[in-house]
């Protein structure tokens, strides 16, 4: 698979907290130094609290 952000072949991804994207470690790495990550990981754990497995995100920055 290809990681949605940087577009290289992977073998191992996680789902971006700011939205649906697959990613790579590096680029998951560089989600998680984004000032805007907590506020978007906070959306995501009230999602899941609400029963919202499905939470598109809060949106990705357009600095990321």
């Amino acid at each position: 698979m290809k990681c949605d952000r940087c577009g290289r072949d992977v073998i191992a991804f996680m789902m971006s907290f700011f939205n649906r994207d697959k990613c790579c470690l590096a680029c998951l790495d560089k989600e998680r130094k984004h000032p805007k990550f907590e506020l978007a990981h906070a959306a995501e754990v009230a999602a899941c609290d609400r029963g919202d497995f499905n939470f598109p995100g809060i949106g990705k920055p357009t600095d990321l």
